[in-house]
């Protein structure tokens, strides 16, 4: 057997790519993935940016991974170890604040300080998503089944598909309904009447899209994020301990383990192809390794656009990947804290020691829906929005070990941040959307300004340039309507192939989406190893 010679050859070392790999060493093939960058994860890494202060420097939650990889993968084994996030935080500018907290009862409580009848709907809310959840579930274990084909595969996975969804009874059909059109904002005005509350539940419709919360389909995407599960508890979201780059190192031990090799600093420059088949690949060094099939984990415009000559596909694939909408939206501003951020208002003073869990959890800067809309309407005028909303953790309150003693790191996931942004993105324009930011942070923390040690601040075109996302975009494509199931990433091309024999896509580009899912990894490489 050749040196260089492998049965698969994963291109890119993201959660998904690692994923792929472990299925198929396990099942006793010889496995290589190559990562362009000096550690494996992708957008999934753990960097210690500031000396003692430890970042996840891009995705910072876990909720979305499936719980069969873990299984199947024997991830506990390798040290797998997700620490629940079990509150949000909605602070408010005068002082006043929304928590939820892992205690239901004052979570409703707390909700009834702003509605009495919100309070009362909250628990209706809460099961009707977690029956959807449970519904929707369903697609992200399956192949997604083309209705454009007769074949009798094809029409029986309709069936099927259709069969679970009939079976859902004709209210929670009607109720799916409304949740795969409507905007974010208006499905949970439906429920709800407080502003805080509103505009919390309707940010997830928001997150990683270049959609507003009022966009019809933003909806859909609060009903992905909705999805997370840990340990069978739906809506669970998660922090890995050592940050998600901790998730990565426990994949790629599972992985190695099976005996998948794995190469870093190894960027691919193009998948090698003869007769109209992959052979292989060369990397930016001008190494070469073969293989049987080769995988790429990469977003639909690095697999389809750049590893391979646009002459090698059909050219209505070539124009939909083209079309393919990769929009990015979001930005990064990590922080190195001396301390603990004070709310508005000092409610920290006033709870004493009991305040500290206020900052254990999610904190979430959405006062208002039409703060958030405000925000959108930044973006789509191509510049990003003074007043974001910002999604943040805080990752050394779950684990100490993420910063020095008594410091802390605060990670804000920022909307919106666009990548075409008007005059395009310099050096001024980065530090000027990271005072946007800290800025919008002292309005709900007041001495945040007096405890920040560092900062780094990261535009799509940061994370398009260090982790190879095209745009920055956190889901590799919009998880829209026309990007969903057998249109992901194009019609025709939804089940981990493409026109090149042996060269297969496993990224978050295709089905059932993004986010720390594993789930287009796993399925890839169960459909590559019924054709091996």
């Amino acid at each position: 057997m050749m040196a260089n010679k492998y049965d698969a050859i994963i291109i890119g070392g993201g959660h998904n790519g690692l994923v792929a790999a472990g299925y198929l060493a396990k099942a006793g093939k010889r496995v290589l993935v190559l990562e362009k960058r000096y550690l494996v994860g992708g957008a999934s890494v753990t960097e210690e940016i500031f000396p003692g202060f430890k970042f996840s420097v891009f995705s910072y939650v876990v909720s979305l991974f499936r719980p069969e990889i873990i299984r199947d993968l024997h991830l506990p084994q390798h040290g797998l170890t997700i620490l629940p996030l079990e509150s949000t935080l909605t602070p408010l500018p005068d002082g006043r604040f929304l928590y939820r907290g892992n205690d239901h009862w004052e979570a409703l409580r707390n909700i009834a300080h702003f509605s009495q009848r919100d309070a009362e709907t909250y628990d209706e809310y809460g099961r009707n998503m977690y029956f959807m959840a449970k519904a929707v579930k369903y697609i992200l274990g399956i192949l997604p089944p083309d209705p454009t084909s007769f074949k009798p595969g094809e029409l029986l996975g309709l069936a099927n598909l259709a069969r679970h969804f009939l079976g859902l009874g004709e209210e929670k059909l009607y109720l799916l309904a409304r949740l795969m059109t409507m905007s974010a904002a208006d499905f949970v005005a439906q429920w709800f009447e407080s502003e805080p509350l509103r505009a919390t539940l309707a940010a997830s419709g928001i997150i990683g899209t270049f959609m507003g919360p009022r966009s019809p389909g933003s909806a859909y995407v609060l009903l992905h994020h909705y999805m997370g599960e840990i340990d069978g508890a739906y809506r669970a979201w998660g922090f890995h301990k050592g940050g998600t780059g901790g998730l990565a190192n426990v994949l790629a031990r599972a992985a190695q383990v099976f005996g998948a090799e794995i190469k870093v600093d190894a960027g691919v420059k193009e998948v090698m192809v003869k007769n109209g088949r992959a052979i292989g690949v060369a990397l930016e060094n001008g190494d070469e390794y073969q293989a049987d099939i080769v995988v790429s984990s990469l977003d639909p415009k690095h697999t389809f656009l750049h590893l391979v000559q646009p002459d090698q596909l059909p050219a209505d694939l070539v124009e939909s990947i083209q079309r393919f909408n990769i929009y990015g939206s979001s930005g990064k501003v990590n922080l190195a804290l001396d301390g603990l951020p004070d709310l508005a208002g000092n409610p920290m003073q006033k709870l004493g020691h009991a305040s500290a869990r206020l900052m254990a959890g999610a904190v979430s800067i959405s006062p208002h829906t039409h703060y958030l809309e405000r925000a959108y309407d930044d973006a789509k005028y191509g510049a990003f929005s003074e007043r974001p909303y910002i999604d943040i953790i805080l990752p050394s309150m779950i684990d100490p070990e993420m910063a020095p003693p008594g410091k802390h790191v605060m990670s804000c996931f920022v909307q919106y941040a666009p990548y075409h942004l008007q005059g395009g993105w310099d050096d001024s324009k980065r530090e000027a959307f990271g005072d946007a930011v800290v800025n919008t942070l002292a309005e709900f923390f007041p001495n945040i300004k007096e405890l920040i040690l560092h900062r780094q601040v990261l535009t799509p075109v940061d994370i398009e340039r260090i982790a190879g996302l095209s745009q920055g975009n956190i889901f590799h494509g919009e998880l829209s309507l026309s990007q969903l199931l057998f249109l992901r990433p194009a019609a025709g091309y939804a089940k981990y192939r493409t026109p090149i024999k042996g060269y297969w896509q496993c990224g978050s580009g295709t089905h059932p989406g993004g986010g720390i899912m594993g789930a287009p990894g796993r399925l890839a490489a169960l459909e590559m190893l019924k054709n091996m």
